[in-house]
This record gives C-alpha cells, structure tokens and sequence, in this order.
C-alpha cells in the first residue's frame, strides 16, 4: 500500500467498523488533533482487520493474535522505566543544601572591640567581610539559577513527552480492547458454529475420527481463549500506566513550579537584601562615627571646663545616635533558609515518588514475566 493509500485509508471513516468499536465500548478520540485521530484510528482499524483475518483454527494465527501490540507495549514499559531511572535532581538539592548551609552562616552582626582608634580599623574589617561573603554567596546563587533553569528546560521537556506517552498508552488500551473484545465475539461465534457442529456431529456418528476432530476443535478454542486472557493482562499493565504517567507527570509539574518560583521571586529577593544590608552597613558606619568623633569630643571637654563639658553634652542629646535594627534583615534571611528547605523537601519527595513508582513498573513487568512463563509451561 502506497503512502497516499495509506493517509486516506486511517483517515477515512468505516461505517461497519465504527458499529464493530460500539459493540466493545471503544470509541475514537475526535477531539484530538488530526495527526493523533488518523494514528489512533489506524492502529484500532488495523487491529480490526487482524481479528476478522485470523483463523481459529489456524495455530499460527492464533500465536500472532495480539502480538504485535504486546511487543509496542512492552518497549513502551521499558521508555517510561527509563524515564523514571533517569529522573534525578539530586544535584540541585546538594546545590540548595549548600547555599542553605551558607545564609545560616551569613551575618552583619559581628561584635566589636572597645577602643577609639580601633573602631576605624575594624570598621573597614567589618565592611569588606561582609562585601566578601556576599560575594562568596551570589557567585553560588548565580550557579543555582543556572542548574535550576536547566532541569526546567529538562522537566518542561519531560512533562510533554509524559503526555505523549501518555497518548500512546491510551491508544494501546484501545486497540488491545479491540483484539479482546472481537476476539471473545469471534470465539464465542466460533463455538457456537464449527465446534457445536463437530461434536454433534460425533455425537451422530459415533465415529472416533470425528469425535477427535470434535476435540481438536475444541482445543483450538480454549487456545485462543488463553491468548485472549493473556492479552487481557497486557491490558491491565497499560490501565495501570496511565496513573502511573500522570502522577510522574504531576511530581514534574511540581517541581518546575518550584524551580520558576525560586528563580523569579526567592533568589531577586535575596540578591535585593544583600544589597541592602551593604547600604545599611554603609550608613550604619557613617552614623557609628559621627558618634565615636561626638564621644571623643565630649572627653576633651570634660579637661577644659565643666560648662563646656556640659553645653556638650547637651548637644549630644540632641543629636541623633540610634543605631540601625537589624532584626528585619535576620527575620528576611531565616525566611529565605525556610524557602530553601521547602525547595529541599519537595525535591526530596520527588526523588521517593519517582523511586516508587520505578520498583513499581520492575514488580508489574516481573508479574507480567512470571505469569507468561506459568502459562508458556
């Protein structure tokens, strides 16, 4: 069949065929793009065709019954495994653990030595290390962003090739549904008609050749009874897929939202206080000496005269000396560490989700296995 033939052959709608589905309860997606519809409804035509071709009696037929979709389905099992295998960030969480580790340890409170002539010096100590550890903490902040945007270029990635797969495993059901459910209409007409007529006649003539033939018949019958039940597990691993997609889909979906609030809204914040802690740190250092000048001004006077001394001292009252709060800025840092650890935890349920559901997919294909060797003994 030529490609055209082929395009118009899916594409076109067979009336007896569209009866044939409603008998089974399978019914084509028409609401689906037109490249999907054409696929799916060339996979369920096919797997028609196949049924009304094959021959009961024909143990080759009966052998071929179904496998063709049995062998799409198990390399579709192994595609989704391997998905779930690849599927690690832990990377990120080391990455996120790390920056934690490093805002815990991120303060502008350090304490100061007394002395007049020492406050300049540690002043400018002060400064510089908190310039310094600021840096040390951005340079890391900016690596974050970038792991993070690439597992969710990855995760976006693999949210849409989930729904593919999940595309496909619905259009497996389907056409196993369509082996299963003519299969069984087939049998059933098959005993009705050849067998019933095999073993009435045995029963007519009472001859050992037809009564073996009777036999055979009916052997051939339970056969392919066996192989409609074998198709009937295939299809119960698909129906336990699609949940199984879709919750892969969801822990994905989860952590992309997480990743993109991190980026757009935790990391702008942080980066904004850190910038404001220096321009607090500045002014607080500028205030801090205007006050030390003040206090050594006010000890010189106390030497020259009490009214001095005295007039000074009520300047200085006058004057401004607040020191800046900075309770505001450790409540922001312990808020963002907090941030971080929700990121952690999320990942980290993430990782066990995918994890179930791995074990998940080896013990149903170790089912599978076990059952088609109970049955191929």
């Amino acid at each position: 069949m030529s490609e055209n033939q082929f395009t118009a052959t899916a594409t076109a709608v067979i009336p007896e065929f569209e009866e044939a589905l409603k008998k089974i309860d399978v019914e084509i997606d028409t609401n689906q793009d037109p490249e999907k519809q054409e696929k799916e409804r060339k996979a369920i035509y096919d797997a028609i065709r196949d049924v009304e071709k094959t021959d009961i009696k024909e143990t080759a037929d009966v052998f071929a019954f179904g496998s063709e979709i049995q062998g799409d389905l198990s390399h579709f099992s192994d595609t989704a495994l391997a998905k779930v295998k690849a599927k690690d960030l832990g990377e990120v969480g080391d990455m996120i653990s790390n920056l934690v580790v490093q805002l815990k340890g991120f303060t502008v409170d350090e304490k100061q030595k007394k002395g007049f002539f020492s406050w300049f010096k540690k002043k400018v100590n002060r400064i510089e290390l908190l310039k310094t550890r600021y840096d040390a903490a951005a340079t890391n902040v900016d690596e974050i962003v970038k792991a993070l945007n690439s597992h969710k270029v990855t995760l976006l990635n693999d949210v849409v090739l989930l729904d593919e797969l999940y595309d496909e495993n619905l259009k497996y059901f389907k056409t196993l549904t369509v082996y299963i459910g003519m299969g069984k209409q087939k049998l059933e007409e098959f005993r009705k008609t050849e067998v019933a007529e095999a073993v009435a006649l045995a029963q007519r003539t009472n001859l050992p050749e037809d009564a073996q033939a009777a036999k055979d018949l009916n052997d051939k019958a339970d056969r392919f009874e066996k192989k409609l039940y074998d198709l009937e597990l295939t299809r119960n691993i698909s129906i336990q897929m699609a949940p199984q997609i879709r919750l892969l889909q969801s822990s994905d979906t989860v952590m992309v939202e997480k990743i993109q609030s991190t980026i757009v809204n935790t990391i702008p914040v942080w980066k904004s206080q850190m910038v404001m802690a220096l321009g607090i740190e500045h002014s607080q250092q500028a205030m801090e000496a205007q006050q030390a000048v003040t206090n050594l001004t006010n000890e010189l006077l106390k030497k020259n005269a009490e009214s001095l001394h005295m007039a000074t001292v009520e300047t200085a009252k006058a004057a401004e000396r607040g020191i800046i709060d900075i309770e505001t800025l450790t409540y922001t840092n312990q808020k963002l560490i907090d941030t971080m650890d929700e990121v952690l935890r999320i990942q980290n349920e993430g990782r066990e989700k995918r994890r179930e559901a791995e074990q998940t997919l080896r013990n149903i294909e170790q089912e599978l296995k076990a059952k088609l060797l109970e049955f191929k003994g």
